[in-house]
């Protein structure tokens, strides 16, 4: 087994919370290793791991295949809502993509961003305008966006 360990995903990020690296393996989600250091923070977690995946050997448990010897299809089915399903039909055409090509590249797009794993902001709605002159509340005070010391 020692072969499927070292194929196991593992991943080493600052936990802010404790202060230190921590270390993880997808396939097994309630296993972490804290460290100072990166380094120590990966050679832990593998250890770790190793350990575990000996224990569950000797109980007859059954060990998580790692996820990189999965055959993938490329094929992916996806529930939505209709308006999202709407929304991004129409930005595909404006795109002047299909649907599934379009979801490709905003796909590829996110998982190259840097906060891929993180959850994008809530839009914040816009200030209804004043109903008799059709002006937000906010451009009521004159300019916009200028400062203004007073001495």
């Amino acid at each position: 087994m020692k072969e499927n360990v070292s194929r196991y995903i593992y991943r080493v990020e600052w936990s802010p919370e404790d202060g230190e690296h921590v270390g993880l393996c997808t396939e097994f989600p309630s296993l972490s290793w804290l460290a100072p250091t990166p380094a120590r923070a990966f050679s832990g977690i593998r250890r770790l791991v190793s350990t575990v995946v000996r224990d569950m050997e000797k109980t007859g448990e059954p060990i998580p295949e790692p996820l990189v010897n999965r055959a993938c299809s490329g094929k992916i089915a996806l529930r939505t809502t209709p308006a999202l399903h709407r929304a991004l039909t129409i930005r595909a055409a404006e795109a002047k993509m299909s649907l599934n090509r379009y979801l490709n590249s905003r796909l590829a797009a996110a998982l190259s961003s840097p906060h891929a794993d993180e959850e994008p902001p809530t839009p914040q709605p816009r200030k209804a305008p004043h109903p008799r002159d059709g002006k937000s509340p906010a451009d009521k005070g004159g300019k916009r966006g200028t400062a203004v010391s007073r001495k």
